[in-house]
């Protein structure tokens, strides 16, 4: 009687420009993520493979660390599926690092905190350099503003008024634990942090103080549109160029890599019950 193969579960790191892609999700007859890592680890592994992510980013959207989970039979050193499966991976997406599961981790049911950044480039001209990477906004923004204004969005609250009004979550209502805005140069940056996020809430929370911060509105209006729970009141979505999924938190007792952003995390936010 031969022994059983040993199925293995593995976790990874995964950053990628979207620019080129439909998104995260395998769809047919049309770029992923999803799919082009797949074909880069199940020619690896030696067999087919089908990976699990912490969070689906949309058409155009980036990540500076997104996690998933697979499983597989083959038996490979941690170094030879992170050069292996990066040698097959276009340049637009590569795995940062790779770890042994511990216990039952699951990339998107043992997440309890995402964090995402936005990106916007504040200057009179485009960039040759960020078209795909940044979102231009001309006017000049107030970053100060922008970040009062964002603080009301803190706590559990109903998000209506910033879903998509196609959004499938079957509660609106999500735990915001911190949201940034700050300037660097000619950039303003939005790092903001939650449970979990809806669909097209983070670009809609962005299209609502860029429009405060523009001056087109007054900072109470990120008070208004949360108390109204409207979605079409609720302004523009902003593009997804500078949108990226910044980093994805897990209890310690997983052993993965965490960004330096959630020690702003409350102690409450980090308890995995």
């Amino acid at each position: 009687m031969t022994d059983m193969p040993i199925k293995n579960r593995l976790v990874l790191g995964v950053e990628y420009d979207g620019a080129a892609y439909s998104g995260w999700q395998w769809q047919v007859h049309r770029p992923s993520v999803q799919h082009t890592l797949e074909q880069a680890l199940s020619k690896v592994a030696n067999h087919p493979v089908s990976v699990i992510c912490a969070g689906r980013t949309d058409s155009g959207v980036h990540a500076l660390e997104q996690v998933v989970h697979f499983e597989t039979y083959s038996q490979r050193e941690l170094h030879a599926w992170l050069l292996g499966s990066n040698t097959q991976l276009p340049d637009d997406v590569k795995i940062t690092w790779v770890k042994n599961a511990v216990g039952d981790f699951h990339a998107r049911y043992s997440a309890i905190a995402r964090f995402y950044r936005y990106v916007i480039l504040n200057r009179p001209v485009k960039s040759a350099l960020l078209r795909k990477q940044a979102t231009w906004c001309y006017p000049t923004l107030d970053a100060d503003k922008m970040h009062q204004a964002a603080q009301c969005l803190i706590g559990q609250h109903d998000f209506s008024s910033f879903r998509a009004q196609g959004c499938q979550s079957k509660s609106p209502f999500r735990n915001m634990y911190f949201i940034d805005v700050y300037r660097q140069g000619d950039q303003v940056i939005m790092d903001i942090s939650a449970n979990a996020f809806l669909h097209h809430m983070v670009r809609n929370i962005a299209g609502v103080l860029m429009d405060i911060g523009s001056g087109k509105q007054q900072i109470s209006w990120t008070q208004e549109l949360l108390e109204v729970k409207n979605r079409t009141l609720g302004g523009v979505t902003a593009p997804p160029d500078g949108l990226y999924l910044g980093g994805v938190y897990y209890p310690d007792h997983y052993g993965l890599p965490k960004h330096p952003l959630f020690d702003k995390l409350p102690a409450d936010a980090k308890r995995f019950d």
